[in-house]
């Protein structure tokens, strides 16, 4: 779990990020969990689009795709989610907040 302070950080981070992804009508599948993981594992910190098409609302959407994904999601603002998790990579440059 982070402090709000944390949470602030890592929005204000995603902000300028674009959605490396979108969840739509298909909804989870196990290519779209591979690529997310990949992504994680690259950078930390992703953003994603959840289509109204997907079905579900925006929060039980992303609560599954962290569940699934072993991240934590940082917000849900409107159809978009911000995910995170700490890489595992030796070497690598992690988010400090």
């Amino acid at each position: 779990m982070f402090t709000s302070k944390q949470r602030a950080n890592l929005r204000s981070m995603a902000s300028t990020l674009k959605p490396i992804g979108q969840v739509g009508k298909e909804g989870i599948s196990e290519n779209l969990i591979a690529g997310l993981s990949d992504a994680l594992e690259a950078h930390e910190l992703i953003k994603l689009t959840l289509l109204p098409a997907s079905g579900d609302d925006g929060e039980n959407l992303a609560a599954n795709l962290a569940d699934l994904l072993n991240a934590e999601v940082v917000a849900v603002i409107g159809r978009k989610a911000i995910l995170y998790r700490r890489s595992s990579r030796e070497g690598f440059d992690h988010i400090r907040f």
